[in-house]
């Protein structure tokens, strides 16, 4: 009983702390963890930072001086590979799998994997799901909620259930 007190009073402490130096609150295990340090954990590139509830599955390989937002999934069984400068906002998820065959076959198809490459300078707004086999190129925004199904040239804006071009 005591030990659990300390704990909490330690996460009290913490949530002042993070309060009021940067006025935001973040998960428990965002108070006990270090984001860049996650990030060289995993091997991600110099000056990445990665929230401590973000979901890593698999090959992902991460670039310099990303920002990878809470609640994202990053799925690599497929092979996922991030450029430099990227911002993975809050709620992003690529999956580079995905298990429909398998179900409707009752186990009998296997689950399709394709690899997903996103370039560098990209921006990913909140919510976005991107589809196992795509490729973003460099200097793109996807906006918020968008559906990627397929290839966005570099240079490019999309948005959109599915994404188009803007």
């Amino acid at each position: 009983m005591q030990f659990t007190q300390s704990i909490r009073d330690l996460i009290v402490d913490l949530r002042r702390e993070k309060r009021e130096k940067f006025r935001r609150h973040v998960s428990v295990g965002d108070l006990l963890t270090d984001r860049w340090e996650i990030a060289r954990d995993y091997g991600f590139g110099e000056g990445t930072s990665c929230y401590d509830n973000v979901l890593i599955l698999g090959d992902v390989k991460v670039g310099k001086r990303c920002w990878i937002g809470p609640n994202v999934i990053l799925d690599g069984t497929g092979g996922l590979t991030i450029g430099d400068h990227c911002d993975i906002s809050a709620g992003v998820q690529i999956y580079t799998h995905v298990a429909v065959a398998r179900c409707l076959s009752g186990g009998i198809a296997s689950v399709e994997q394709a690899p997903v490459k996103i370039g560098s300078c990209v921006y990913l707004g909140p919510q976005c799901v991107i589809e196992k086999g795509v490729t973003i190129g460099d200097r793109v925004v996807i906006g918020a909620m968008s559906l990627v199904s397929r290839d966005i040239p570099s240079g490019s804006r999309a948005w959109g259930i599915p994404a188009t071009l803007r």
